[in-house]
C-alpha cells in the first residue's frame, strides 16, 4: 500500500466544511461586495465572469452584491433586485457559469431600509439615517409581514436560479438591524419594545426563508455583532439573537461589525489585522452551527491562524478576492508571496461604489473588468525599456513580461518601489510592502531585468523598441519668503528620517501625503492594537451596550499644524470613505487643521501667515513642505526627438496627489495593448 504524505500548506483553512447536506471545498468565503455590475441593465455576463474568474481560482463559496427582495428595499432607483421570474432567468448566467468553474455561489438578500437612497424607503420607525437625505415611511404591521414573505420570494427565486443558498444581511445597520435595536426601533406594538419583540422581525424572515427552500439549501444570516452606535444591542442580546437565528433555520452565522453611520473605521487600511475576530471566537460556545469571522484578515497565513485556533469555521474575505482572483489557489499550493494582497484602500473599490461607478481594485485593475482587461500573450516580443520602479513602472513591467515582452526596468534609488516606499511608513499602511513584495516575486518570475542604482540616459535607451517613462514626480516647492530655512523640511526627508522634527510642526498642504505626515508625526508606528481600540472607543469584550466605550486617545508627542490655502473642507479630496476617518484620527490627536491660509515667511520666530486677513506667527520648529506634486519626465523630449517609441505613465504623466490607482490602472491597460 503506498503511503500518501498530505503536504498540503494551511491545512485548516483547506479542510472540507461539511454542512449535511452539502459540502465546502474549503474554509474561505468569498465576502459580498456590491460591485455596480449588479445594476447591469443588458446582461449580468460581466458579473458572471468576475464570479467565474474566483471560481476558477478555488475558493470555497462566493457571495453576491446585495439584491433588494422588494422595490422600496432598493439602495438606489433602479437599484439590483430579485423579485420576480425574469430577473430569476437573468441570473441563471451566474450561477450556471460559476459552476461550469467549479465553484459554489449563494446570492445575499439585502433590505436597505432607511439606509435606501430614494423616497420611498422604509424602516420600523420614521427615524431619518444620517447618510440617507430620505426620511423612511414607517412600516405598518401588513407592511412588515409583506416584507417577510418578500424576504422568501427572494431566496425561493434565488434557489431556482441555480444557487446554492442564500445569504440574509441582518447587519451593518440594514432594514433587519433597524428593527433590532432602539437606536432605530421605537415602536410600541409586537415588533417593537422589548427585545424579544425587536428581533421577532429577524426570527420570522430566518424561518419564512427557510420553510420556502427546504432543508437542502444553505442559509447564513449575517448578524450584527458589534454596531458601533449609541443604543445597539449588547452582547447577551447579541447571544440571544444567535441562538434564535440557528432554530429558525440558520445553515451559518456570519460575523457583522459595525453599521455604515458609526464613525469608528472596521476596514480602512488602520484597522488592524483581524480586529474583531474576537467576537467570533466568543460566540462560537453559544451555537451549534458554523460561525464566519470577518474584516481586516487577508493573508492565508492569518487565515489559517484563525481556523486552527478555533476561532471560527470559515473566514470570510471580500476585498482580498479583489487583489487577486486565485487567493485560494495560490494559498492550498502554498505560494504566499504569489498573492497580491489587499492593501484595504478602499480607493478603487468602496470609494467608486459610493459615487455610482462599477468598483475595481488599486492592485488589480482587472477586477471587474475581466471582459475588457485581457492579457494576452504577444504574437510579437519586443525589447522595452521601463524607467522607474514606482506602482506605474512595476504595474507595466510585470504584465508586459508576463504577455512575453523582454522587459528591463531602470531604478536610480537602491530598492524598488518609489512612493509606496514611503507610504509604507505612514501608521497604519505597513501592509503596501506587500504590495512591493508581490511585485518583486512577479519580476523575477517572469524574468525582468532589474537594474538598481541605475539612472536610465538617452544612450541607455536608444537600443529598446519602446520606451516607458513612470519616472514620477518632483515634489513642489511654493514660493514663500524663507523656503530655503533649516527649519524648512521636505515630506520626503520627514518620512525617510533624513531631517529631524521638532516638537511644533506646521504642515503647508492638507492633501493626502500632509493627511499621511500629519499621521506620522502624531501616531506610534505601528499602532498598537490596543491602543486603536482605545483612541476609538470600541469594546470588543461585551461591557458596553453597542461596543462604544469612553475614548482613552494616547496624546501627541507634537504639536501639528495641518494648513491649507483654499477656503473649503479640509480633506476634501480624500477617499470618500476613508477622509472622514482621517479627518477624526487627527481630531483625537489635537492636529490644528486650518483652512484658509496664506504663507507670508519661514523665519526664526516660525511660520508668517494670515488667516481671515490676520497676520499671525505659528512657532513652530519644523515646517514641512506638502504643497503638491509636479511631473518629471525629463527624458521625454530627447527620445522623442531622436525617433524613439516613447510612453509616459503615472506620476510622469499627470502628478494627481500621487493617486496610485490611476497609475496602476494607466499602466496595465497600457501593457495589455503594447
Amino acid at each position: 500500500m503506498e503511503l500518501r504524505i498530505d503536504n498540503t500548506p494551511f491545512k485548516a483553512l483547506f479542510q472540507p466544511l461539511d454542512l449535511g447536506f452539502t459540502q465546502l471545498k474549503n474554509r474561505l468565503l468569498m465576502g459580498s461586495m456590491h460591485t455596480g455590475l449588479e445594476e447591469d441593465k443588458e446582461s449580468l455576463n460581466r458579473l458572471a465572469q468576475f464570479y467565474r474568474e474566483r471560481a476558477l481560482g478555488g475558493v470555497g463559496l462566493i457571495t453576491t452584491g446585495g439584491f433588494a427582495p422588494d422595490r422600496a428595499g432598493r439602495l438606489a432607483p433602479f437599484a439590483a433586485k430579485l423579485t420576480n421570474s425574469k430577473e430569476q432567468h437573468r441570473h441563471e448566467l451566474i450561477t450556471h457559469t460559476v459552476h461550469e468553474a467549479g465553484g459554489k455561489i449563494i446570492l445575499q438578500a439585502l433590505h436597505a431600509g432607511r439606509y435606501g437612497f430614494h423616497p420611498f424607503v422604509v424602516a420600523p420607525s420614521g427615524i431619518k439615517s444620517p447618510i440617507s437625505p430620505f426620511k423612511p415611511w414607517v412600516m405598518s404591521q401588513y407592511r412588515i409581514k409583506k416584507t417577510i414573505k418578500h424576504f422568501a420570494r427572494c431566496a425561493r427565486l434565488a434557489q431556482l436560479a441555480g444557487y446554492d443558498g442564500i445569504e440574509i444581511m441582518g447587519s451593518e445597520g440594514y432594514l433587519i438591524n433597524q428593527f433590532i435595536v432602539t437606536h432605530t426601533n421605537q415602536r410600541q406594538d409586537e415588533w417593537g419594545g422589548s427585545y424579544t419583540n425587536r428581533i421577532r422581525f429577524p426570527i420570522e424572515v430566518v424561518r419564512s426563508v427557510r420553510e420556502a427552500v427546504g432543508e437542502k439549501f444553505i442559509i447564513i444570516f449575517r448578524l450584527s455583532m458589534l454596531d458601533l452606535i449609541a443604543d445597539g444591542s449588547n452582547w447577551e442580546e447579541v447571544v440571544t439573537l444567535a441562538k434564535a437565528i440557528e432554530a429558525a433555520g440558520a445553515t451559518l452565522i456570519n460575523t457583522g461589525i459595525g453599521w455604515h453611520e458609526a464613525r469608528i473605521p472596521t476596514i480602512a487600511t488602520m484597522v488592524p489585522a483581524a480586529a474583531f475576530t474576537h467576537l467570533t471566537q466568543h460566540l462560537k460556545p453559544e451555537v451549534k452551527i458554523p460561525l464566519i469571522t470577518s474584516n481586516r484578515i487577508n493573508t492565508p497565513e492569518l487565515a489559517n491562524q484563525l481556523i486552527e485556533s478555533g476561532v471560527a469555521d470559515m473566514i470570510s474575505m471580500a476585498r482580498p478576492f479583489l487583489a487577486d482572483p486565485l487567493f485560494a489557489e495560490k494559498a492550498k499550493k502554498g505560494e504566499s508571496e504569489a498573492i497580491n494582497i489587499c492593501i484595504a484602500c478602499n480607493q478603487a473599490c468602496l470609494d467608486r461604489v459610493f459615487v455610482n461607478k462599477t468598483a475595481s481594485c488599486l492592485v488589480n485593475p482587472r477586477a471587474c473588468n475581466e471582459t475588457e482587461l485581457i492579457y494576452e500573450v504577444t504574437a510579437k516580443p519586443k525589447s522595452i525599456a521601463v524607467v522607474g520602479s514606482g506602482p506605474a513602472g512595476l504595474a507595466f513591467a510585470t504584465v508586459a513580461a508576463e504577455r512575453g515582452h523582454k522587459v528591463t526596468l531602470f531604478e536610480k534609488s537602491n530598492q524598488i518601489g518609489g512612493q509606496f516606499n514611503l507610504a509604507k511608513k505612514i501608521p497604519g499602511k505597513e501592509i503596501f510592502q506587500q504590495t512591493l513584495d508581490y511585485f518583486n516575486y512577479q519580476l523575477q518570475k517572469f524574468k525582468v531585468t532589474i537594474l538598481l542604482n541605475t539612472e536610465a540616459t538617452a544612450d541607455l535607451l536608444h537600443e529598446f523598441d519602446e520606451i516607458v517613462l513612470a519616472s514620477g514626480i518632483k515634489p513642489r516647492v511654493p514660493e514663500i519668503k524663507g523656503i530655503d530655512h533649516p527649519k524648512v523640511a521636505s515630506y520626503i526627508d520627514v518620512i525617510t528620517g533624513k531631517k529631524e522634527v521638532g516638537k511644533r510642526v506646521a504642515i503647508i498642504g492638507a492633501g493626502g501625503i500632509g493627511f499621511d505626515v500629519a499621521e506620522f508625526l502624531t501616531h506610534e508606528h505601528p499602532v498598537p492594537k490596543d491602543q486603536f481600540y482605545n483612541e476609538w472607543g470600541i469594546d470588543i469584550y461585551g461591557a458596553y451596550r453597542g461596543g462604544i466605550k469612553p475614548p482613552e486617545v494616547t496624546p501627541s508627542p507634537r504639536e501639528v499644524y495641518l494648513l491649507q490655502r483654499k477656503k473649503e473642507k479640509m480633506g476634501k479630496r480624500l477617499g470618500k470613505t476613508t477622509g472622514w476617518i482621517h479627518r477624526l484620527s487627527l481630531k483625537h490627536k489635537q492636529v490644528k487643521m486650518i483652512s484658509g491660509v496664506q504663507y507670508e515667511a519661514i523665519d526664526d520666530e516660525g511660520l508668517h501667515v494670515s488667516i481671515n486677513e490676520k497676520s499671525q506667527v505659528l512657532p513652530v520648529d519644523t515646517v514641512v513642505i506638502c504643497a503638491g506634486q509636479i511631473e518629471f519626465a525629463e527624458l521625454y523630449t530627447p527620445l522623442k526627438e531622436a525617433g524613439k517609441l516613447v510612453h509616459l505613465v503615472g506620476g510622469a504623466y499627470k502628478a494627481l496627489e500621487l493617486d496610485a490607482r490611476h497609475a496602476i490602472d494607466q499602466a496595465c491597460r497600457l501593457a495589455a495593448l503594447i
